[in-house]
Order: structure tokens, then sequence, then C-alpha cells
């Protein structure tokens, strides 16, 4: 079993209704991934998303504010109550991004500052993106006692110090499809060294199609490419590699595993 670990279900436009969305579930299950975790980028966009994905049991959700979407800041009294319902297993997106808004660090800041104190105010885990801030990142998660809840570095891309420092406050990587690009060396060695115990594989669905799917939409089901890729890179076999990443999954989300009797 595989599990989808970040996507963003209610963005695929492969998938515009809830025909569509179950037959891509269908077809990711047929890869054997069973579950997914729907990841919140916009406040004012969680009712929408739970509505998308509301007929479907094996679609965790998330609540947060992106980075890129703060430009207004954001309501925490308003999250709290999205932020509390059982079906919600982690607050984020969340983090911070100075590569393509450095000029909106401040607020950036901020509002990750909010949410990781919602994350312990709530005792759920983070989900973070990062990119190029890792000082920062590691900075306002050590202030605000992020190691209480963990988190995951979603999408990681930064090095094994930025790796070495997350692992240290609790936290786990997710690997995505940017791992397979022919790029991606420096990437490679980094995820080879990470524990068992800590390694996560996502999609980031619709974006960062793996090889051999580039250039197309991404989608849950490739997440079992991405899961092969890894444990070949890490020479695991792909059985150990999916229940090593199942397990991490649950023992990090609790609130998930809750949900289904583990």
């Amino acid at each position: 079993m595989l599990i989808d670990s970040h996507c963003h279900l209610d963005r695929l436009k492969t998938a515009p209704d809830q025909a569509s969305l179950a037959k891509l579930l269908n077809d990711a299950k047929a890869r054997g991934v069973d579950y997914f975790l729907c990841v919140n980028v916009r406040q004012q966009g969680f009712e929408q998303m739970c509505q998308r994905v509301q007929d479907f049991d094996n679609v965790f959700l998330s609540c947060g504010v992106h980075p890129l979407d703060v430009k207004d800041g954001l309501d925490v009294a308003t999250m709290m109550p999205n932020a509390l319902l059982p079906k919600v297993v982690a607050i984020g997106e969340t983090g911070l991004d100075y590569f393509y808004a450095d000029d909106t660090k401040a607020i950036q800041q901020q509002c990750f500052e909010q949410q990781v104190a919602l994350a312990v105010e709530v005792n759920k885990p983070l989900i973070v993106h990062t990119r190029d801030a890792r000082a920062d990142t590691l900075a306002i998660l050590r202030q605000g006692n992020a190691d209480k809840v963990g988190g995951v570095l979603h999408c990681f891309t930064e090095d094994w110090d930025m790796a070495k420092a997350a692992l240290d406050l609790g936290f786990y990587i997710s690997v995505s499809g940017i791992v397979t690009f022919k790029n991606a060396g420096d990437l490679r060695t980094v995820i080879r060294k990470i524990p068992k115990d800590r390694l996560l594989v996502e999609t980031d669905a619709p974006y960062l199609a793996p090889v051999p799917h580039r250039g197309q939409e991404n989608q849950p089901a490739f997440v079992r490419d991405v899961a092969e890729f890894v444990a070949e890179l890490r020479g695991e076999s792909y059985q150990e590699l999916a229940a090593n990443t199942t397990n991490n999954f649950f023992n990090l989300f609790s609130q998930a595993a809750k949900l289904v009797g583990r």
C-alpha cells in the first residue's frame, strides 16, 4: 500500500467533477495507492476543497495558507474551527518562499508564525513549504516550538544540512517527482541518507509529474512512479519502501491513523 502524502485534488483540471475525480482515485488505487492527503493552500478555498472530496473516505485534509497566498494575511479565528475538524489531520501548507516572493517576506513570516502556533494549539503536525528560506524557516519552527507537534518538509529540494536540522526537530522529509528529474543529482544524494522511519512520498499533484509522465498533469497514481524510483535509489525493495512510508504517514498524522483504525 502507498499513500500520496501531499496532493491538491481540488486543482486537478483532469478531474473537474466528482465522477472524474472518482476515476482518478480509482486509477491510483489500481496502482496500490489507497489514501491521499489533500492539502489546503488558500484560506478562502477551504470549503470548496472540502466539497470536492467529501464523497471519499480515503482522502484526508489539511488546513492552511501557502506562503504565496498570504498577501492579505490570514484570520486565525476563522481557521480554528476548520483546523479542529476530525478529517483535518495537519496544518498547512504553510512556510516561506523567497524564490517567488522575496518582496513579501514580512507577511510570510507573520503568517507562518501564526500557523505554527495554531498547529501547537490544536496538536496537529505541520506541512511546510520552504524555498530559498532555510535559516528563517528553521528559526520560526524552533521559536514556535514546532517540535511539540512535528511535521513534514514537503516536496523536499534542500541540502543535507537542512534535512538534518528538520530531522532533529522531529520532522519528516517528503519526496516528490522532482527526484526523478535529470538535474536532481544533489537531491538524490540527500534522499539516500534520510532514515527509513522519516521518509514520505508524494505527488504534489497537479504539479511536478515525475518521469516518465513529464509534460502531463500530475495525478495521485503517479506516486507509484516516485516510490519505485526512490526504492531503487536507496537500494530497497519497492515493498519495503511502500510499507515504511505508509507506516511513517500514520505515525506522523495520528489523526489519520485514528480515522482508519490503525
